[in-house]
């Protein structure tokens, strides 16, 4: 089973809605809700959907390491927005699986750990469809290594999973833009 099929089933909700999100871990669902979390926040303006993602920090990091990795995040997030061409998309805080969108962002802090320049490059540039990327790559270094720093290591099959469906051709959906 791949990376982005291990968590398949959606629930529903509404972006900014209060939801009991289904009990999850790992540096990956972290990333991808924390995403989430602060581009909806962004679009809508709800302080409930950065509440969300504050309290899965929070969670599961604890309330001092949270509060570093959610500054970065942020500040990733920004950079993400800011120099995206296109809509990012993401689904709503209840669904317990991600996007594409959502699995390329993970694909680029997987890629920037474990320091796999050329994917993070190719994950940034699939993300924004910009080539203004380099605030992004620095935005996703500096939360990266936050993340590290609170023993959160994304695996590498993430980056794995983004470059096999490259070489497939994009067939998985990941690689390709509505």
């Amino acid at each position: 089973m791949s990376f982005y099929k291990k968590i398949d089933k959606q629930v529903s909700g509404k972006v900014g809605q209060r939801t009991q999100v289904p009990p999850r871990s790992g540096a990956e669902w972290l990333v991808g809700v924390g995403f989430r979390c602060w581009l909806a926040g962004y679009d809508t303006g709800d302080i409930a959907c950065w509440e969300n993602g504050w309290n899965e920090y929070a969670r599961l990091l604890g309330t001092e390491r949270a509060k570093r990795a959610v500054t970065e995040l942020a500040c990733w997030v920004r950079a993400v927005r800011a120099t995206a061409s296109r809509k990012i998309e993401y689904y709503p805080f209840g669904c317990s699986g991600f996007c594409p969108d959502e699995c390329m962002a993970i694909s680029l802090i997987a890629a920037s750990q474990n320091h796999r320049c050329p994917a993070m490059r190719a994950c940034a540039l699939a993300l924004t469809g910009s080539d203004l990327v380099e605030p992004v790559i620095d935005a996703a270094n500096a939360f990266a290594d936050v993340l590290e720093e609170a023993d959160q290591r994304l695996s590498p099959e993430a980056v794995a999973a983004l470059m096999a469906g490259r070489r497939k051709g994009g067939g998985d959906g990941l690689t390709e833009r509505r």
